[in-house]
């Protein structure tokens, strides 16, 4: 053999190169010096590189029941990081929702404690306090309270205040509190643990339409197939869900039960938006009086628009009923308008689409929301002689309301069979 050729063995007179031995915790890991760092990379940012390269092994070994796990461990939208998002429902001394003034010092009440603020008027807002729990050094029920007693203080008005760690839970926690109570009710404060087991059972004894987004008619559909509560919804496969009420429902329902909610608190300015409201003497089964209630609305609205020059782009339902809850149903009107009639057939075809059999209603609100000047919205030109006509005659009656008083014309449509109006 010529030169140095490799036989397996070792040249005599040296010793073979054994690697040493490495400790079990410290295994995969490597000392970064700092002149081995590299060009343009500093020891920390060396390590901290590392750190990372750690991280993403440690989430590939963690297996698939980790997959879609955020950094505290929890689920997409459930994480186990503490309660940080407060929804808060808002009632005056005469347990109404409190009017417009009252409702922006209420919105700059919350921004003292922080800025991302979701307005959800007329009555409810949505805060996440999450950079504010080391700030003030209290945990989110505890700023809560103080939300609570400055509300009082300042604008004597109350708000019940679910706390959780996304918009669903807190909303749902506040449902489950009373419209109001007295100045130090605990139970005016609800808070959802984040703990997957806590989360569980606080929702395992909620009915299907405790879910947010889920009305009379999906409740219906999920009852037919004997899913009549959160805990049995959570039970059913992803895809059973999706062939009983379509895909995207389907999907968003399956979340929503076991408690996730992936959607982020949004700062806004409430849109300029003007509503009305209509409480029934006794929890009213009647769809009729239902109809002439918003019949009436919708030409109060009307009325209010055509007087400060404004139209509306969408317009939106409120049900109130007897056990508290609420469902609110929003529609895009073809046009902005102001039009009366307009107005009371979107109203009209919101409330059929809730599908109300033997509900038991304690009021009904509308909102014109959405508000532009009527000098600069467009309006689609019609050949139809009956809308034009209807047009002028509701010009003559504003002249008419704003001679002889509001009360002077009303549509006839709007009073009861003995002459009340409804």
């Amino acid at each position: 053999m010529t030169g140095r050729e490799r036989t397996g063995q070792e040249p005599a007179g040296q010793e073979a190169v054994v690697p040493e031995a490495v400790e079990p915790e410290r295994a995969g890991q490597e000392a970064v010096e700092p002149e081995r760092a590299g060009p343009g990379r500093t020891g920390q940012q060396a390590a901290g590189q590392e750190a990372a390269g750690q991280e993403e092994a440690g989430r590939k070994d963690a297996g698939p029941e980790t997959a879609g796990r955020g950094r505290n461990g929890g689920a997409a939208g459930r994480t186990e990081e503490p309660p940080h998002v407060l929804y808060l429902r808002f009632r005056g001394p005469d347990g109404e929702p409190p009017g417009a003034e009252v409702y922006d010092g209420l919105r700059a009440l919350l921004a003292e404690f922080t800025p991302v603020v979701q307005a959800l008027p007329p009555d409810a807002a949505l805060a996440d306090v999450r950079g504010a729990l080391r700030y003030f050094r209290r945990d989110a029920a505890e700023i809560a309270a103080l939300v609570r007693v400055r509300a009082l203080a300042r604008y004597g008005t109350d708000c019940t205040i679910g706390v959780a760690a996304n918009p669903l839970l807190a909303r749902m926690a506040a449902q489950d509190g009373p419209v109001a109570g007295p100045p130090g009710t605990a139970e005016a404060i609800r808070t959802v643990p984040a703990d997957p087991d806590a989360v569980t059972g606080f929702l395992a004894r909620k009915p299907a339409t405790g879910l947010h987004g889920v009305g009379p008619a999906t409740a219906r559909a999920l009852g037919t197939y004997g899913l009549d509560s959160v805990d049995r919804i959570a039970a059913a496969p992803r895809a059973t869900l999706q062939r009983i009420l379509g895909a995207s429902t389907g999907r968003r329902v399956y979340e929503q039960a076991h408690g996730i909610d992936p959607t982020p608190v949004v700062p806004n300015a409430p849109a300029r938006s003007t509503g009305a409201e209509h409480r029934f003497e006794r929890d009213e089964l009647d769809p009729g009086q239902r109809r002439r209630a918003l019949l009436t609305l919708a030409h109060e609205l009307g009325i209010r628009l055509r007087a400060d020059g404004l139209v509306a782009r969408s317009l939106t339902l409120t049900v109130r009923y007897a056990d508290r809850s609420t469902t609110t149903r929003t529609r895009t009107l073809p046009e902005p308008t102001a039009h009366s009639p307009a107005l009371t057939d979107a109203a009209y075809a919101l409330h059929g689409a809730l599908g109300l059999q033997r509900a038991r209603v304690r009021a009904v609100a509308l909102r014109a929301e959405d508000l532009t000047d009527a000098a600069s919205a467009a309006h689609q030109l019609t050949f139809d002689p009956a809308d034009e006509k209807s047009r002028r005659v509701e010009a003559v009656t504003d002249r008419a309301r704003a001679r002889f008083g509001a009360a002077a014309v009303r549509p006839a449509s709007a009073f009861g069979r003995r002459g009340a109006a409804a």
